[in-house]
């Protein structure tokens, strides 16, 4: 079989590639193939995935699953919530002003900062833009070596304003004139992380230039405080900042929460009610009790797992896995190239891009060993790398480390031995058609 890869012609201008010379993707920022050529397939890949652990679930229980995406995902609503906060019209209005007050403080905004929840933080990030870009080019600005999550791109490709994206090493005090609003991600979801002092100064660039300015803290909000001391997010001087619910640190729900001066949260939230974006009422309880029993040890107690089971994996592959805050990491092109060297074969042989040898891996681990992972669950546009942040109890569901790290290693070879198979690769990741 020919590789995706072969016979290419001479990129034109501006248009990436990744490691085995196939055409990047843009929106999502990985190569499309055969197997996941669209979002549609992704969707696809996405509920098989589930379909594979809930079979699991049926044979084994739910203690034989073990959640290695870094969302916790827990619904921790209380018998009372039923009848009132979750109620949907009435509960809301219970819980705002303390949910209100729980929001502002654990993102450090100010006493008369407004708060709104939405039912993902990608909903949040689209709306915000939506209600804020007014017409003209957005900048996003990225830690070195990071990218725009897929909800900015695509938030800028609904509100039909172009996305300037800069590196926080980059000249982005030269992009601000003609923006209105500035996007900084200060921790990415492959957790490379912004200097709070470049972000605080950019912050500051874009306020002086008449910009609103919006941080992307889904993982930033608890990662930069509690694991490297940072400010909390508010406190780098942003207009509005957004956290996800369901990770590093807290359990759940998923959900988006924006919080920041109150006019521009209300404008955001109104768009994200006419996009039908908004979190219902036992999102929004759910999000509540999250946000009060926050705990800063669980999140350090995540990292240490997380930094444990890293520098076992890479006691046993190499050089080729990466440490992050929450655990392991490899980058999409090099499980591949390790697949092929297992395989024995050549790049002409085979006929997957990274993403699709990532999401093969990711449902050997989750049928044979009951790890689940992004690679098999996570929503279209997600990062395609293969990420182990492991929860609060994941290691244990599996096994431990030492068990996990075999497992790894056997599901790469397993995977290996069927990466000439095209027909075989794509019944394992979508499921027989």
């Amino acid at each position: 079989m020919a590789n995706p890869s072969q016979a290419l012609s001479a990129p034109p201008p501006n248009e990436k590639r990744d490691g085995f010379g196939n055409v990047v993707d843009p929106v999502v920022s990985f190569a499309r193939g055969r197997i996941i050529g669209s979002s549609v397939d992704e969707v696809r890949r996405l509920r098989h995935g589930q379909a594979v652990a809930a079979e699991r679930v049926r044979r084994l229980g739910p203690q034989s699953i073990g959640v290695f995406t870094g969302n916790q995902r827990d619904f921790p609503i209380r018998p009372e919530d039923i009848a009132t906060s979750c109620e949907e019209w009435v509960g809301p209005g219970l819980v705002a002003e303390e949910l209100r007050r729980l929001a502002v403080e654990h993102l450090g905004g100010l006493p008369d900062d407004g708060c709104a929840v939405f039912n993902r933080t990608s909903a949040g990030i689209v709306a915000t833009i939506a209600a804020h870009a007014g017409g003209r080019p957005v900048l996003s600005i990225v830690p070195l070596g990071g990218r725009s999550h897929a909800s900015v791109v695509r938030g800028c490709g609904l509100a039909r304003v172009e996305m300037i994206e800069v590196q926080g090493d980059g000249d982005w005090r030269a992009r601000i004139a003609g923006c209105a609003l500035v996007v900084v991600t200060t921790v990415t979801s492959s957790l490379e992380r912004l200097d709070d002092e470049i972000a605080r100064a950019a912050i500051e660039a874009a306020k002086a230039a008449g910009c609103v300015t919006f941080l992307d803290e889904a993982y930033g909000a608890r990662v930069r405080p509690y694991l490297h001391g940072g400010a909390k997010a508010l406190e780098l001087g942003a207009d509005l900042a957004i956290t996800n619910c369901d990770k590093a640190g807290l359990s759940g729900p998923r959900s988006g929460v924006l919080a920041g001066r109150a006019p521009l949260v209300v404008a955001a939230s109104a768009k994200g009610s006419e996009y039908g974006m908004e979190a219902r009422a036992p999102i929004a309880a759910a999000t509540f009790r999250s946000l009060a029993a926050f705990d800063p040890a669980h999140l350090r107690k995540e990292a240490e797992s997380g930094g444990r089971l890293a520098e076992a994996l890479a006691r046993r592959l190499g050089g080729m896995v990466a440490r992050s805050d929450l655990g392991p990491m490899i980058h999409e092109d090099d499980v591949l190239r390790e697949l092929i060297r297992r395989s024995g074969l050549s790049q002409n042989d085979i006929a997957v891009v990274p993403a699709e040898s990532g999401a093969a891996l990711g449902m050997v681990l989750l049928e044979d060993h009951g790890i689940l992972t992004v690679n098999t669950h996570g929503q279209p546009g997600a990062r395609i790398s293969v990420r182990l942040k492991p929860t609060l109890d994941a290691l244990d569901r599996v096994g431990g480390i030492e068990a996990t790290v075999e497992a790894f290693d056997r599901s790469v070879d397993k995977v290996a031995a069927m990466l000439g198979d095209e027909t075989a690769l794509r019944a394992l990741i979508h499921g027989r058609q």
